[in-house]
């Protein structure tokens, strides 16, 4: 018999192509708008005053100051921003700081979201926000973070440099991952995954012989997208609360994180669940879901220790101390002693055992 499920709906409208950018002020009035405000990191303001000069009389302005992890002081200066503009909806063109500096504005003032995201990470059909304050990392979940309209471009993949398309994918790969034994998964959001994993795992080889495949980079886009829908609708569980201890509290860049911590996580969880995780071994091989995503990683160039993001051995006690302050539901029961042998495992970068 199948188990019992609830499955919620999807509720964000998502426009996928190519040159589907072009569509943005279209999706803006869509909702009502007469102004918005564009927001990017600094690396991509000259993207963003591009989409601002492309939506014309819609326009308020562009506010370049997005960052990693959300920290709330910039999120700060950006409502400031966002209220004196005029706006009443936000563009985010970017990847997850620039999303995530959106979710924070909407999440303060009512805004409406339209997300055009550049990377496969996938926070854009979630309605999660993850915020940085005094060194910690923080995540809460609302009806109001969740974006209304997301742009998926495969034309803005084109030029993702090579070690960003691995990373980002490898981060959107631990959203399939968690969402597999999620209590609340459903079969929808399960077939997403596995159809996602397979995507990844015949693009991304052929991405790293040609980034500008556009069938290639249209198959990744598309299990971005998987990925992030199953992010947003299901309970993540250890391996995203390792990546935020990561990020908050040592400052780590965010794909990465996810991309290292991924088979040693899945590992540990494998021990429990292995027949919710068999999807993955059964995609990748291995001989298990952890070593076959280990194997994949070395093969398509992806870092697999903690060490390459700058993180100390001395540093994992900490990390273990702040991964148990808090429960959360995960399928195998934590303590600090097996979360620290978890850690020394992915500083070591060794393979996962089956």
């Amino acid at each position: 018999m199948m188990d019992s499920f609830t499955f919620p709906g999807l509720t964000t409208r998502v426009v996928f192509g190519s040159g589907t950018m072009a569509r943005a002020q279209e999706e803006v009035r869509r909702l009502g708008h007469d102004r918005v405000l564009v927001l990017s990191t600094p690396h991509q303001r000259a993207d963003a005053e591009a989409l601002a000069a492309s939506l014309g009389d819609l326009s308020a302005g562009v506010f370049a100051g997005a960052v990693m992890h959300t920290p709330i002081d910039v999120t700060q200066t950006a409502v400031d921003a966002f209220r004196a503009s005029g706006a009443g909806c936000v563009v985010s063109l970017g990847g997850g700081s620039t999303t995530g500096l959106g979710k924070a504005i909407a999440v303060r003032t009512g805004a409406d979201q339209v997300v055009i995201p550049t990377t496969y990470a996938g926070s854009e059909m979630t309605d999660i926000l993850g915020e940085t304050a005094e060194g910690e990392k923080t995540t809460r979940r609302s009806p109001d973070i969740r974006p209304e309209t997301v742009i998926y471009d495969v034309d803005l993949t084109l030029s993702l440099p090579v070690g960003l398309t691995v990373t980002s994918a490898m981060n959107a790969i631990a959203h399939a991952m968690e969402a597999l034994y999620a209590p609340d998964r459903n079969p929808v959001i399960v077939l997403m995954c596995k159809d996602a994993l397979a995507s990844f795992r015949d693009g991304l080889p052929r991405l790293i012989r040609d980034p500008h495949d556009r069938a290639a980079r249209a198959a990744a886009l598309y299990a971005a997208w998987c990925c992030s829908t199953a992010l947003g609708y299901v309970q993540m569980a250890l391996h995203h609360k390792l990546a935020h201890v990561f990020g908050g509290s040592f400052n780590t860049p965010h794909a990465e994180t996810h991309a290292i911590l991924l088979p040693y996580t899945t590992a540990f969880n494998e021990a429990a669940v292995a027949d919710l995780l068999a999807p993955i071994a059964d995609t990748f091989g291995g001989g298990s879901a952890g070593g076959g995503l280990w194997d994949f990683a070395q093969s398509v160039g992806s870092p697999l220790s903690l060490g390459a993001v700058g993180i100390e051995e001395a540093d994992l006690d900490r990390a273990a101390a702040i991964a148990v302050k808090n429960s959360y539901a995960n399928p195998r029961p934590i303590d600090p002693g097996s979360i620290r042998e978890l850690l020394q495992a992915a500083w070591e970068g060794r393979r996962p055992e089956a």
